[in-house]
């Protein structure tokens, strides 16, 4: 019984993935006849879910979209509800929540009625996110079209500009969608160089699915956020920072996150290290802490820490 529950969650999760399934593609999914799979389709159907099914050679499934989604059953206004919660949460400002609301959200649209998406692009038209942090404001229809590209293993084509270059239009196998720093970035398999490739989310534009199907790679290490992590940290940067911290070192590397790297110098104090383009980070994370510091380089962080102090300054004698 728990293998036909858990063969039926799957067969939910790749139905909610796709317009349309062929029979036998998805009977080799679950790894099952057939017949068991017009089996679990019945059972689906009864308990809410609706499936359209298309008979003969070429015959498949597709899960209706606009449908009441049991077992919640919501009314338009909370369907609007969730989908526009999901969608800040995605932005940022939840921390923690991004990817998880992306991968929601991917769902939650799938199932939505046309007149229902308007609606929901109508409010976020007129809406601004308070969200801190700079990052750059994200299409969610581009980051939902990814999601469910991802979710599907289904090839996807885009146009991408680099930092540096020329833009092209690539084409690639997405792995897995990574926030990382109130930034997106697509870990993907690049068809027309060979390798694994990063790409920020704001520098990407029409993304679409081809309808090709993939089975998944690899990825080295098999963990798509460390090996994001691990593309960052190589990157080259303008400014090595190193500022020694009157503070634990436990304390400043949960403050800094993922951003720089802290090693202890003492029980109450570390060094702090950061590769940075922009030195206003390094800045903004020195006053918040509130500590004693010594900036060990570069030199330019130490002009800038006294023009935004004597900035401060002035403004508190006003």
């Amino acid at each position: 019984m728990a293998n036909t529950s858990a063969r039926m969650l799957r067969l939910l999760s790749l139905l909610q993935t796709h317009r349309y399934w062929p029979g036998t593609e998805l009977a080799d999914r679950l790894e099952v006849s057939p017949r068991t799979l017009r089996r679990d389709v019945d059972r689906l159907r009864e308990l809410g879910y609706p499936v359209d099914a298309a008979r003969g050679v070429a015959g498949g499934y597709q899960l209706q979209a606009g449908a009441a989604m049991p077992p919640l059953l919501l009314d338009d206004e909370e369907a609007v509800a969730i989908a526009v919660g999901l969608r800040t949460a995605a932005a940022g400002a939840v921390a923690g929540f991004e990817e998880t609301s992306v991968r929601a959200l991917a769902k939650v649209i799938q199932l939505l009625p046309p007149r229902l998406r308007k609606r929901i692009d109508a409010l976020q038209a007129v809406t601004a996110p308070g969200v801190l942090g700079g990052g750059p404001t994200l299409d969610a229809a581009t980051l939902t079209t990814i999601a469910l590209a991802c979710r599907g293993e289904e090839r996807l084509r885009f146009d991408y500009t680099p930092r540096e270059g020329a833009g092209s239009s690539r084409h690639v196998e997405p792995h897995r969608l990574v926030s990382l720093g109130r930034r997106w970035y697509l870990v993907a398999w690049d068809l027309d160089r060979g390798d694994w490739r990063s790409f920020r989310i704001d520098r990407l534009t029409a993304p679409a699915p081809t309808g090709a199907r993939f089975r998944p790679r690899e990825i080295p290490g098999g963990d798509p956020v460390a090996w994001m992590r691990s593309r960052l940290a190589a990157a080259p940067t303008r400014h090595e920072v190193s500022v020694v911290i009157g503070r634990a070192a436990p304390e400043v590397q949960q403050f800094v996150g993922h951003w720089g790297t802290v090693a202890p110098v003492s029980a109450d104090s570390c060094r702090l290290r950061m590769n940075v383009d922009d030195l206003s980070w390094p800045v903004m994370v020195l006053g918040t802490l509130g500590a004693d510091f010594e900036v060990e380089s570069p030199p330019e962080l130490r002009d800038r820490i006294r023009t935004a102090g004597e900035t401060l300054l002035r403004g508190a004698g006003r």
